[in-house]
């Protein structure tokens, strides 16, 4: 029996439906994360300038020169801030001749001046790591006070880790709430290539059921990109079933035939007694036991073909055994055991004929008890047949499947029920063999024919 094509995650259609979604989504998420964070970081930083900008002004309105002409502040500015020693914000103004003039947040240090100092008309904005630790954003201006000859030079600072920790939160939160939208989008890819791609399992299982027995047809309402796909195969199944029969009737035909021409030759030969009617006989005998092989081989080959066909396996060896039983009248005591629920994937009369073939064997052959056991073994069902004859030894066991060969001349026969069963058999993808019965002590046949749903 085929094993059944399991479809790895390269050739399955979800995976890559999915695969592609998720690399699109990513790459489109990456892109505009990046652009939004470097939007989102421009803000931050213009608006941390601004601020600075904002003190600038106001310590420039604000400063004034003294009878002395030294630069003071008319007013304090409103950040409290910069009354707080190395509080990470700081102003300066430097220049006119005079040592620089720092806020009471500097304590102990001084702001660098920049070298275009004096080339900042407008303000100036640059990044300073003067202080240990402490990485800066600076905005200076040069500006000249009524009065005063020189440029003084206006510094604010502050510290940027205040900054910093606002562009990590931002880009946290961007990162997650990008994340999870990626996640929820392929997750939605997922829902949606499950969705879509329904209608072909609803087609799998369709098939599987035709081949375990349970339909003959794929037969339900399919969106209209696949119902040609369903047309297809149920066009297939008409025409393989159509070449089946076809084949069925040819060779019952010529097997009709040819039976016809050999009965007459049979019936002439018996009506003379010389050597070339006993020849003419044997040889037309053979002939008939060929043409009975080939044509069961064939009846069982477009069965199998064309069959979905599901056969209990208990009813059909029970019928076997009440006619056997008949024919034998009374002489031999067949005995059935085992799983009553086991089915075969296949034709009844193919069944019949299979085990028919070995029960009466082992009711002819045996001495007067026959046990058969019906078991299922995965995907398989084993039919074993025993009886308490005198076995065969094993050197001879494999002669017991040749057309025509017997091993008990004495015995009626035409010694071909062994060769159509493992024949029969190996058309449905099982097999025969034979050992040593246990219990009974003759032969123990196993027959392994796929088991149905």
């Amino acid at each position: 029996m085929p094993a059944p094509v399991r479809a790895s995650s390269g050739r399955s259609l979800r995976f890559r439906m999915i695969l592609i979604a998720a690399v699109w989504i990513s790459a489109l998420l990456a892109l505009g994360g990046y652009a939004l964070d470097r939007v989102l970081d421009e803000t931050l930083t213009s608006s941390f300038d601004e601020q600075l900008a904002n003190n600038l002004n106001a310590m420039i309105n604000a400063t004034a020169l003294d009878e002395a002409g030294e630069v003071k502040l008319l007013r304090p500015l409103g950040d409290q801030r910069f009354s707080e020693p190395y509080s990470g914000l700081y102003w300066q103004v430097s220049g006119g001749g005079q040592a620089p003039f720092p806020s009471r947040s500097l304590w102990d240090r001084q702001l660098k001046l920049p070298g275009n100092a004096d080339g900042c008309r407008q303000p100036c904005r640059y990044e300073s790591g003067e202080f240990p630790g402490e990485r800066l954003r600076v905005i200076g201006r040069s500006v000249r006070l009524p009065g005063v000859a020189q440029p003084f030079f206006f510094q604010v600072a502050q510290s940027s880790r205040d900054l910093d920790r606002q562009r990590a939160r931002t880009r946290s939160i961007l990162f997650w709430s990008l994340s999870v939208l990626g996640l929820g989008l392929i997750g939605m890819a997922g829902l949606q290539s499950t969705y879509g791609l329904a209608p072909l399992r609803r087609v799998s299982n369709a098939i599987v059921a035709i081949r375990s027995g349970r339909a003959r047809r794929v037969e339900a309402e399919f969106p209209v990109e696949v119902e040609p796909l369903v047309a297809e195969i149920n066009e297939l199944l008409e025409q393989s079933e159509a070449q089946s029969e076809a084949a069925r009737r040819h060779a019952g035909n010529l097997a009709h035939a040819l039976k016809t021409p050999m009965s007459v030759l049979v019936g002439e030969a018996r009506g003379r007694d010389d050597p070339l009617a006993r020849a003419v006989e044997a040889q037309v005998q053979v002939m008939r036991r060929h043409v009975d092989h080939q044509l069961a081989r064939a009846r069982a080959a477009g069965r199998r073909t064309a069959s979905t066909a599901r056969t209990p396996v208990w009813p059909a060896v029970e019928a076997i055994v009440r006619t056997v039983s008949r024919i034998h009248q009374g002489r031999v005591v067949i005995d059935i055991d085992g799983d009553r629920e086991a089915a075969f994937r296949g034709e009844r009369q193919d069944l019949e004929e299979m085990v028919g073939n070995l029960v009466d064997n082992a009711a002819l052959h045996g001495g007067g008890r026959v046990f058969v056991t019906i078991a299922r073994a995965g995907p398989m069902i084993e039919i074993m047949v025993e009886d308490d004859g005198p076995g065969i030894p094993a050197e001879k066991r494999s002669r017991l499947f040749a057309r025509g060969e017997r091993l008990d001349t004495d015995k009626p026969g035409t010694g071909l029920g062994l060769a159509i069963v493992k024949d029969v058999a190996e058309l449905y993808g099982g097999d025969v063999t034979l050992a040593d019965s246990e219990d009974l002590g003759g032969l123990l046949i196993s027959l392994r024919l796929p088991a149905a749903d």
